[in-house]
């Protein structure tokens, strides 16, 4: 009877072994401490943003010597406002510009494309993965609400498409209406770098100046 003999792990397979555990620790790791610096950013921002919203309400009533003061001007450098689709369960704060450090912590203003209240199409980005997870489920007249320190803003979802990432036509102005447009990778659950993207067109129905 002949007896197999079981060799021991050779030292390579051993180091190809720890290499990718400890790889694995990392990427959980680091997933971990995005999803933390996300919630934390976020929870901070919110109630930063509805303290600004209450002063805002009550300053006006306020003897001129003792009106409180509203948060620090850096609001309206960097933070836009908040994004909220209700029957999807989002609700984030808009942050300007579409880096990579602030698509990590908030829906980020796509440059160059209309603030809320101007003519023309709001751009807004998020990350597949994250705040825009919800989007996937998106439907024909959801209502989407984009909130400023100055007004509110009402949009209802027109149309949704997939497509190139170089196409950069959906962030064009429609003639005569104000429009809100939403960015995401596509597909959703792709993994590493997804090859297109989920755009989601709505119309403004209410709040500040109609289209």
């Amino acid at each position: 009877m002949k007896v197999r003999v079981l060799h021991a792990p050779s030292g390579a397979w051993r180091f190809a072994q720890s290499f990718f555990l400890i790889a694995g620790l990392l990427g959980l790791g680091f997933a971990a401490y995005s999803y933390a610096a996300r919630y934390v950013y976020q929870a901070y921002e919110n109630r930063e943003f509805d303290r600004a919203i209450a002063a805002k309400q009550v300053a006006p009533s306020l003897p001129p010597g003792s009106r409180e003061q509203l948060p620090p001007a850096a609001w309206s450098r960097t933070l836009i406002g908040r994004l909220a689709i209700k029957r999807l369960g989002i609700s984030a704060m808009v942050k300007e510009g579409i880096d990579e450090k602030t698509l990590g912590l908030a829906v980020g203003h796509i440059p160059s494309t209309a603030m809320p209240g101007e003519t023309g199409n709001v751009g807004l980005a998020a990350h597949r993965d994250n705040l825009f997870r919800s989007l996937k489920d998106v439907a024909r007249d959801d209502e989407i609400t984009l909130t400023t320190l100055d007004s509110t803003y009402v949009y209802r979802v027109a149309s949704f498409t997939i497509v190139n990432p170089g196409e950069v036509s959906v962030l064009s102005p429609s003639f005569g209406e104000n429009t809100l447009t939403l960015v995401t990778c596509y597909p959703f659950y792709f993994v590493g770098h997804a090859p297109k993207r989920f755009v989601v067109r709505a119309r403004q129905v209410a709040g500040g100046p109609g289209p």
